[in-house]
């Protein structure tokens, strides 16, 4: 129900969410020599972020002309942009996924808080870094697990710095539709939340790739 001017700009900015992940699932998947874990990377992304997940990948993964997709992705700047779509797209994926469980349970929000790290840092480790790119990084499973857990935890604190204070101020609020994971400022809480991270993750992943 669109009861606050806030409703109105969430729809707008999910409709636009949902053109752009359109967009970048197409392009992806037609013009851009990414690896699928890649491509999936920046639709979830995008999907979280909307508008600003779309800039990301003109600005730093979009093919300009074909054959020149490594040369356009080498400087350090997009090398970051890549490495933090990889490190977002898996955990706030298991983060989202958690928070939807622990607000239908109607759980504490520093109960929440833990939960929603727990299950972004394992998603991102066991599924996104050591299942999902098995096949670039070679070597066994576990030995994947072993390799990418530091740059993980890294990169996973940095994007709960973000995260954690912004659904924390905000869906402790007056409005408590942001606690309700059937409401729309539930989701836009999500996504503020997930540009947070991002910005303060990509500095550290910066650091890593460098």
């Amino acid at each position: 129900m669109l009861i606050q001017p806030i409703d109105y700009f969430l729809v707008a900015w999910f409709a636009l969410a949902g053109a752009s992940t359109l967009y970048v699932a197409f392009d992806q998947y037609r013009n851009n020599p990414e690896p699928v874990v890649m491509k999936w990377g920046f639709i979830l992304v995008t999907l979280y972020m909307g508008p600003l997940g779309l800039l990301l990948y003109v600005l730093a993964d979009k093919e300009p002309r074909p054959g020149e997709h490594e040369v356009f992705t080498k400087p350090l700047w997009k090398q970051g942009v890549g490495s933090t779509i990889h490190c977002v797209a898996g955990d706030a994926t298991g983060i989202i996924l958690a928070a939807v469980v622990t607000a239908t349970l109607g759980l504490p929000m520093w109960l929440d808080l833990i939960v929603e790290y727990i299950a972004g840092f394992a998603f991102g480790l066991f599924i996104f870094q050591s299942l999902f790119m098995k096949s670039m990084m070679g070597g066994s499973y576990w030995e994947n697990v072993k390799k990418s857990f530091l740059p993980e935890f890294i990169s996973m604190n940095f994007m709960m710095a973000g995260m954690a204070p912004v659904m924390s101020f905000l869906m402790m609020g007056r409005d408590m539709r942001a606690m309700e994971p059937t409401e729309l400022l539930f989701w836009g809480v999500m996504s503020l939340g997930v540009i947070a991270g991002f910005a303060l993750a990509y500095p550290a992943n910066v650091w890593l790739v460098a």
